[in-house]
């Protein structure tokens, strides 16, 4: 059964950090670009980073740049999200997924998490 899982959001206060977490089961990330996105109530699916399947090239959106960073460890089968001097904006549903996007859009692939609820209080 193929399955991405996310993890490790929380409740945190401005400035704060928090580290998220995308476990994959039934499939290999080796080699496949995974992406973080996220969905804030009333707005769509905003792309923020990717990372490609060399492991080693990662792009961000705007809105994060700087502040997140994304990284792979393939022996763990595992993508995590680093994300650096949140702010009250960041509070959203986050997922993560097999494909990449960046800003505003629709992503339409094949395997995606359940989300991990971040809040940053101001």
């Amino acid at each position: 059964q193929v399955e991405l899982v996310e993890s490790g959001g929380g409740l945190v206060q401005a400035g704060g950090s928090l580290r998220l977490t995308c476990a994959a089961s039934g499939f290999t990330l080796d080699g496949r670009p995974i992406g973080w996105f996220r969905q804030a109530p009333g707005q769509g699916r905003e792309g923020l980073a990717c990372i490609r399947g060399d492991g080693g090239t990662t792009n961000y959106a705007d809105s994060v740049k700087g502040r997140f960073t994304i990284s792979r460890d393939n022996v763990k089968n595992t993508v995590y999200l680093q994300m650096n001097n949140l702010k009250p904006e960041d509070t959203a549903v986050y997922y993560c997924a097999q494909g990449c996007g960046l800003g505003f859009g629709v992503f339409e692939f094949g395997y995606w998490g359940q989300g991990t609820q971040v809040t940053v209080s101001s």
